[in-house]
């Protein structure tokens, strides 16, 4: 390897093409994305909700082979950050992975709660005051500090038993259910809920639906953050970033159906009388005795997402600190000495999540304001490296990696571009949900600028530093060559 190369910007690479997919499966959770947002969106559109699962997924499947085409031209730690950067300039760059590092930290801290709720229940504790859940988030964030800083080695074994116990488990109950528990025709895929101004109007019940259910596929390009830690990873991450969003839809899917079928009453669910239909029914179909086993398998999902996020969002801070392009760049930049994992950028996503916790519980509504931020950040997150392709392939610029689409590049590529726009506009709009907080339903965007302004004065303050991108392609292919672990 070249004697040019930087100890701190080699990564070991003890990923393989099932690693990368496990983390990316794991990222975005069956569990996580289903139990989610059922209760939600079929809340607003009744059991046709169940059609928006094929919008999101064909439009998130054109996004997953643009991204697919992105790492493999360019397997660098940070994806869309990386991406955005080589597509169009510096500042472009910086912008998207400042809105996907937050997206990503936010992101942890809301599953974190998630995760809390199962704890206490399976604990006894029915229901958790928010300061007892914030509590438990706070010990599953310190837990998963821990798991993170151990190695890579507990992580790969903790994403792998976590697959298997979702499927198996997904798939297991989704087809009891349907063979067992069936009580309702196929027919009710048909019914939804009115809405003022017809059903497919801007805030009607499915396009509602649609915004919900766009939380369900994100996650998958989350491979290409973990890219240099990867063996052969110009062809084994393009897999894995595909493979695994078309998992998570067929399991989904399939379990969301199953699910829908075996509703008890779905007039009940639709009063909003039932709070939790994913739970009610499996307690209803399986009875009561199945309560803490699905909790449990619940907890594994919502711990495998924590972890995966938090991952994600280590390895974004420590490639911008690698670039230069954060304040106090030459800590965060550290790896430590035996197993080259970033020890400090570990420890901010910890103590970040721990702020995040402590002010929801400090001021009103910050919970609600970073969950309707999460979704809408991820697509506006996504919009930076779709634009950016564009944008190179108009000027020129884009050559291909070994993963392409040849000539259906085009299409695919300016429809993914349509879609993720129209769908960050969809999750954003203001749709008069909170009567008597309006300042809530423009969340997103009012989250959105805040953010713009705060990162406008840091990237104006570390702009002129800078490492230039021909540098880390060029460490990043000496070590890729190399494809061997980095003892120092």
């Amino acid at each position: 390897m070249s004697q040019t190369v930087n100890p701190d910007h080699v990564l070991k690479r003890e990923f393989s093409l099932w690693s990368s997919f496990a983390f990316a499966f794991a990222f975005i959770s069956p569990i996580v994305a289903l139990y989610g947002i059922f209760g939600l969106a079929i809340g607003a559109a009744g059991p046709s909700f169940w059609w928006a699962f094929l919008v999101v997924f064909g439009g998130q499947l054109l996004v997953a082979f643009i991204f697919a085409m992105l790492v493999s031209r360019w397997p660098i730690e940070g994806s869309i950050y990386q991406w955005s950067r080589r597509l169009i300039g510096n500042g472009y760059g910086w912008f998207a992975g400042w809105t996907y590092m937050w997206t990503l930290v936010i992101a942890m801290v809301a599953v974190g709660l998630g995760a809390a709720g199962f704890v206490a229940n399976i604990a006894g504790v029915e229901a958790p005051t928010g300061t007892q859940r914030a509590l438990i988030a706070a010990v599953i964030l310190v837990l998963a500090t821990g798991l993170n800083l151990v190695g890579r080695q507990a992580l790969k074994i903790f994403m792998t038993a976590s697959i298997i116990a979702e499927v198996v488990g997904s798939l297991g109950l989704g087809t009891w259910l349907l063979l067992a528990h069936r009580v309702n025709p196929l027919s009710v895929l048909t019914e939804g809920s009115g809405g003022a101004g017809g059903y497919l109007a801007i805030s009607g019940p499915f396009l509602v639906a649609v915004m919900f259910v766009g939380w369900s596929f994100v996650g998958f390009e989350s491979a290409g953050a973990i890219a240099e830690e990867v063996h052969e990873p110009r062809t084994n991450l393009p897999k894995a970033v595909i493979s695994s969003i078309v998992l998570i839809a067929v399991v989904v899917m399939y379990s969301s159906l199953a699910i829908i079928l075996a509703i008890p009453d779905l007039g009940a669910v639709a009063s909003g009388e039932v709070a939790d239909p994913v739970y009610e029914t499996l307690t209803s179909a399986l009875g009561p005795s199945i309560a803490k086993p699905v909790e449990i398998l619940f907890l594994i999902g919502f711990v495998a997402s924590f972890l995966a996020l938090q991952t994600s969002a280590s390895r974004v801070i420590w490639s911008y600190a690698r670039d230069g392009a954060l304040p106090g760049s030459g800590v965060l930049g550290k790896l430590s000495t035996g197993q080259r994992i970033p020890v400090n950028a570990i420890f901010v996503t910890t103590v970040i999540g721990m702020a995040l916790l402590l002010l929801s519980r400090v001021a009103e509504n910050v919970y609600t304001i970073m969950v309707n931020f999460t979704s809408g950040g991820f697509y506006l997150a996504f919009l930076f490296p779709l634009i950016g392709f564009l944008v190179a392939r108009a000027r020129g610029t884009w050559r291909d990696g070994p993963f392409t689409l040849g000539r259906f590049t085009p299409v695919v590529s300016v429809v993914a571009a349509v879609w993720a726009g129209l769908q960050f506009l969809n999750i954003a709009w203001p749709r008069p949900v909170y009567a008597d907080q309006r300042y809530l339903d423009w969340s997103v965007g009012l989250a959105v600028l805040v953010l713009g302004i705060v990162g406008a004065g840091i990237y104006a303050s570390v702009r002129g530093r800078l490492v230039a991108t021909s540098v880390i392609d060029a460490e990043e292919a000496a070590d890729e060559a190399a494809d061997l672990p980095v003892a120092r």
